[in-house]
């Protein structure tokens, strides 16, 4: 078994008779921000949805802090720990703000008033807007408001999907604030799939770049500014 938080091993997925993921391997030291780079298509969502239980892994293994979690239930993974913030923010528009973070709670079973203030700590607006329906809240808030959710939870591993996408400059920098601290406390793994190279430049111990289904690239975030990663990247 591996001593690293998230372990995946030799990991297969696919959708029906098609294979998209294979002899994928990546770990993810405890506390680390890693960073999972690559163009569209290369199964960067298939990976994650593999990782959440969504999909089944034809081969290989997946395993938090050392738990085999290859073939549990999402609803188990999320008691394991593993909080998902997906594109789009999976918010609840008709929903309170607050309401909105109590639900962050169901993942783990329990409530804690201590985390729900540091989220709202992190994200001041949050409790400023506490009452007002979620929908009504700027692609930004919602955004602050999706990671906030995520972390009441305190989660071992916090799955980050494109959270810079479509975001004003302002909160991607508070975002950009928020990774940081975790990666400075180190108590939460954090993946984070990113396309802004700028982003994950600023706040990334690693990274691992796609490419038709595997890990093509890996390194230190620090190599995140070679021209070489860079030029891989492009469309």
């Amino acid at each position: 078994m591996s001593a690293a938080a998230l372990a995946i091993h030799s990991l297969a997925v696919g959708y029906g008779e098609s294979r998209v993921i294979h002899d994928l391997t990546l770990e993810i030291a405890p506390g680390e921000v890693a960073c999972l780079m690559g163009r569209n298509g290369v199964g960067k969502s298939t990976l994650v949805r593999a990782i959440l239980g969504l999909l089944p892994a034809r081969a290989g293994r997946i395993e938090l802090d050392r738990q085999d979690l290859t073939t549990a239930e999402p609803h188990v993974r999320a008691r394991a720990g593993i909080a998902y913030v997906p594109q789009g923010r999976g918010i609840f528009p008709h929903m309170s703000v607050r309401e909105n973070l109590l639900l962050g709670f169901e993942a783990r079973g329990h409530s804690d008033p201590t985390a729900l203030a540091e989220a709202e700590t992190l994200f001041p607006v949050l409790r400023q807007m506490a009452a007002r329906a979620a929908g009504t809240l700027s692609g930004g808030q919602q955004q602050q408001l999706a990671i906030a959710r995520a972390l009441v939870a305190r989660p071992r591993l916090l799955i980050l999907d494109e959270p810079t996408e479509g975001i004003q400059p302002s909160i991607v920098a508070q975002i950009q604030s928020v990774v940081a601290s975790l990666r400075a406390e180190r108590t939460t793994t954090v993946l984070l799939v990113e396309q802004f190279l700028d982003f994950a430049l600023a706040v990334a111990d690693r990274y691992y770049l796609m490419s038709h289904g595997t890990i093509a690239e890996r390194g230190l975030g620090a190599d995140l500014a070679d021209d070489a990663v860079r030029e891989h990247l492009a469309v």
